[in-house]
């Protein structure tokens, strides 16, 4: 199960069916079975005031992501999006806002599917992982 949510804006993503097609697909992929992914949208404030609630980083984000799975080899969490930063991460990287939101949500995916990217060489794999599914999310 998918879900997506927006706190108090009014958001939801183009083609929901095609992403959430797109989504169990990159789980499949990843060897995973998909028991709920929550998507939640909110504005850059309320992303930061979580950011330092629960990770105490004082900084903006795009995402933040908890893995609320209980079995290895499910993936269950909730996915927090900032969309402030998605539309300025898309002005700042010159891609479409679409295109940014699916590689962020595709990033939360990848994260609870286990690819990390605090360090240099982890946050290389993710950007390949990212941009393999952005590929894919064009064949399904």
């Amino acid at each position: 199960m998918i879900s997506f949510q927006s706190q108090t804006i009014t958001f939801k993503p183009k083609d929901v069916r095609k992403t959430k097609k797109w989504l169990s697909e990159l789980v499949s992929r990843e060897g995973f079975e998909l028991a709920a992914l929550n998507y939640i949208f909110m504005t850059d404030d309320e992303l930061l005031e979580m950011n330092k609630s629960y990770l105490n980083h004082d900084t903006y984000t795009d995402i933040i992501t908890f893995d609320t799975s209980d079995v290895e080899e499910e993936i269950e969490g909730d996915i927090f999006i900032s969309i402030d930063r998605v539309k300025e991460n898309a002005k700042t990287f010159s891609v479409d806002f679409n295109t940014e939101l699916r590689r962020v949500l595709a990033h939360g995916a990848l994260h609870l599917c286990g690819y990390p990217d605090k360090k240099p060489e982890e946050a290389k794999k993710m950007r390949a992982k990212e941009d393999e599914y952005l590929e894919l999310y064009l064949a399904v």
